[in-house]
């Protein structure tokens, strides 16, 4: 009951009642007009009884020297105004503070809705194999070494090894990468991940709480769990203001004689500027980086990226556009050309579903190429096609399906297959009738500003790093192609998280930047985690600190600046309220300040901090 009544009041509605009240106090004050009750005592209940049980809280529950904060100092403040009469001075101060709760509550809000999406991603049900029967049963009843079968489309219940049956699956959920893997009998699968083509059997090899997914899952709510709240400046600051505030208001007292002189330091003395300078910022520093196209979900996420020193990339739709496109035609046929033989390829491919074979469509669309017909087309899940064209049999696919089609391939052609594997690129063989004619390279694009991005970084003294599922071949590719020298492969979710920790042990701020569901661990156990906006997956972007809007890694840089620039112009607003501070207190000492007057001083203080602060938000800031 009494935190309700605590939250009614410090809200927003009974914040404005508290502010009209005090300008009606000081109102009647200047007009000398009496009044059986001062129009202030609204504002000392409505904004200083939720003070007054922050202050309380914190001394019960708060551990050490934290128990002293910034609310015990206001609260000691409006308690000392109200004893020698000086409503508007008690009102005031508390006034003060419950905009400074209110600017920070809205600049921390986050809901959690990540953890949900992952957790929608489980399977249900399997197709459990008994004898010659299926049997639908709940995938939490699965054991060890159960035999499921898994059709085309369906999502894999769980981590299992393949004993019969071939197919491409998408892993994406587990490594980011959005070309499908070939499976065949004695390849792993794991939970979560989707079968696109052929129907498998597998044997299972971890029960549902065991799951690749269900670690995935647990290690995005234990790295949520770790995350510390941010530290409060003004409460660390008034750890030490209160035992000085009241030190030098009662040697003033005892020098002058004078209680109101002793009660106006306690009143100037109050960090409500202080108090004030941290969330102004933050909410101007958020706002500006949303007209720029960034989100930012927290004050304690803006903060932390200003101390970032090491940047972790995933690479695909990150470092990449996460899109196949083709990137080499070789013709072997010296009266071929490359765009006979792409759009050869296509017309084959042309009835596939395969990202692969979408991708040459699209490749030989986009130049415009007329297809020949094809016909009597036969897939091979995880292998290749085959389809006639012109009388021929045209077979395209990687090289041990052409290998099981009795097809010879030269070791010359071999080795240029091996060149562009090593360059990250997916190699699709092309033969007519028993003789290779061609080979087809497609590749993930590179974003066109990734390299500005990684060099711009730099300048900022952020080391990069890439931290990606891929295999070393391509990841290495990428990674010379931008800049990044330090490079981890063929990562799981879990290895990513491992590596953040390394990271984090040797000493370093980390920031993770990603698109994908696997990428979501990685997001939370980093000091902040940056999410791709546009193509990137609602899991990661729940699990992130930062979404930058409409994939554009170009505001990456702008966002480390913008951080910096704000936590600056925090340290800047907190020291030039401790310099207003002072003055204040020289001139209460002196009798040139009571503490009505010094109330006003202190307001005049904080609202020029605050927008010191506010001015943030129209800062050009260049990165």
């Amino acid at each position: 009951m009494i935190k309700k009544i605590n939250d009614f009041l410090a809200g927003v509605p009974m914040t404005i009642v508290s502010a009209l009240s005090l300008v009606a106090s000081l109102a009647l004050k200047i007009a000398k007009i009496p009044v059986p009750v001062d129009p202030a005592w609204i504002a000392v209940i409505v904004s200083g009884l939720p003070l007054i049980y922050l202050a309380v809280w914190r001394i019960i529950h708060n551990p050490g020297i934290s128990k002293i904060s910034s609310a015990l100092l206001i609260s000691i403040a409006m308690v000392a105004a109200i004893f020698i009469g000086d409503l508007f001075a008690a009102g005031e101060v508390a006034f003060i503070m419950a905009i400074g709760a209110i600017l920070e509550d809205k600049t921390t809000e986050h809901a959690e809705k990540g953890l949900k999406k992952l957790i929608s991603l489980k399977p249900r049900e399997a197709s459990l194999l008994d004898g010659d029967n299926i049997v639908k049963i709940n995938v939490k009843d699965l054991a060890v070494g159960n035999i499921i079968r898994i059709l085309p489309g369906e999502t894999i219940p769980a981590d299992g090894v393949i004993v019969s049956g071939r197919s491409s699956v998408d892993e994406s959920v587990m490594t980011g990468e959005s070309l499908p893997v070939d499976k065949g009998e004695g390849d792993k699968v794991f939970c979560g991940t989707a079968n696109r083509f052929g129907a498998m059997d597998v044997r299972v090899t971890h029960t549902d709480d065991d799951s690749s997914l269900e670690k995935m899952i647990k290690m995005v709510t234990d790295a949520a769990k770790e995350k510390a709240p941010i530290a409060r400046i003004a409460d660390v600051a008034a750890s030490y203001l209160v035992p000085i505030a009241l030190g030098i208001a009662i040697i003033g007292y005892f020098a002058t004689g004078d209680i109101v002189r002793a009660v106006t330091i306690l009143v100037v003395f109050c960090p409500c500027a202080l108090v004030l300078a941290t969330p102004t910022a933050v909410m101007a520093g958020i706002g500006q980086a949303t007209k720029n196209g960034v989100v930012i979900r927290s004050g304690e996420a803006l903060e932390t990226m200003g101390k970032v020193d090491t940047v972790c990339f995933d690479k695909t739709g990150t470092l990449t556009l996460g899109k196949l496109s083709v990137s080499d035609i070789v013709s072997l046929d010296e009266k071929m050309t490359e765009d006979e033989l792409l759009a050869l390829c296509a017309a084959a491919e042309s009835f596939s579903e395969h990202p692969l074979a979408a991708a040459v469509v699209s490749g030989a669309e986009a130049k415009g190429l007329a297809l020949p017909a094809a016909s009597d087309f036969t897939m091979d899940p995880g292998g290749g096609i085959q389809a006639v064209i012109g009388g021929s049999k045209i077979i395209c696919g990687n090289a041990k399906y052409l290998d099981k089609q009795g097809i010879v391939i030269e070791e010359a052609l071999t080795a240029k297959t091996e060149a562009l594997s090593g360059e990250g690129k997916a190699i699709m063989m092309v033969a007519r009738d028993d003789k290779p004619i061609g080979i087809i390279a497609l590749a993930d694009s590179l974003r066109p500003d990734a390299a500005s991005v990684v060099e711009r970084l730099k300048k900022q003294k952020v080391t990069p790093v890439l931290l990606t599922g891929d295999h070393r071949a391509a990841a290495g590719h990428i990674a010379k192609a931008v800049g990044i020298d330090e490079v981890r492969a063929e990562c799981l979710p879990e290895d990513k998280v491992a590596a953040i920790k390394a990271l984090q042990g040797e000493g370093h701020h980390v920031c993770m930047v990603g698109d994908g569901v696997n990428d979501a661990p990685a997001l939370k156990t980093a000091d902040i985690g940056v999410a791709m906006g546009g193509m990137g997956s609602d899991v990661a972007q729940d699990a992130a600190g930062a979404v930058l809007m409409g994939d554009d890694i170009d505001k990456l840089p702008y966002l480390k600046k913008l951080a910096v620039t704000t936590v600056g112009t925090i340290k800047f607003a907190i020291g030039l309220s401790l310099v207003i501070n002072a003055i204040a207190i020289i001139l209460s000492l002196l009798g040139m300040l009571t503490p009505t007057t010094g109330a006003l001083w202190h307001n005049c203080g904080s609202c020029f901090v605050v927008l010191l602060a506010a001015l943030l938000y129209d800062r050009k800031i260049e990165a």
